[in-house]
């Protein structure tokens, strides 16, 4: 499942039926398992999408530094040389591995998990407090009643 999947899952989920507060209620618990499951999922995917950027940023700083083997540069499936001919300095070194569009894809999944758990992290606190906005319906509907 997918960030945008959650969220239009989340616009049916959110709905709290006024004509049957108590179904609604109870349907509290179910939604709070379903969110937390893909929370746990998804920091664990985290996690994991972290260890393989370390693992390929070591590898790149290696072929960037010109300290793998030929047969490892081919397993990659990477240039021999990593600048195209140009002679680099030591300072200019950050600019490319920034640019690296291996790694920058990486991040990007990066930034894309955690902006799911976060999202994940928003809904399961709305479910915290789900019960408090039954209530004040209920007192609500006592309150247009005369009660």
């Amino acid at each position: 499942m997918n960030l945008e999947r959650i969220l239009e899952e989340w616009k049916t989920d959110s709905r709290i039926e006024m004509n049957a507060l108590d179904a609604s209620s109870v349907q509290t618990t179910v939604l709070h398992a379903k969110y937390l499951e893909l929370h746990a999922t998804y920091k664990l995917k985290l996690k994991d999408a972290e260890f393989k950027q370390s693992i390929l940023m070591k590898n790149k700083w290696l072929w960037y530094h010109g300290k793998l083997s030929q047969d490892e540069i081919d397993r990659f499936g990477w240039a021999y040389d990593p600048f195209d001919g140009l002679k680099i300095l030591k300072g200019d070194m950050a600019q490319f591995v920034e640019a690296d569009p291996e790694l920058q894809e990486s991040e990007a999944k990066i930034e894309y998990l955690k902006t799911t758990i976060d999202t994940l992290k928003d809904i399961l606190e709305n479910l915290k407090w789900r019960h408090q906005t039954i209530r004040n319906t209920l007192e609500w509907k006592k309150f247009e009643a005369g009660f």
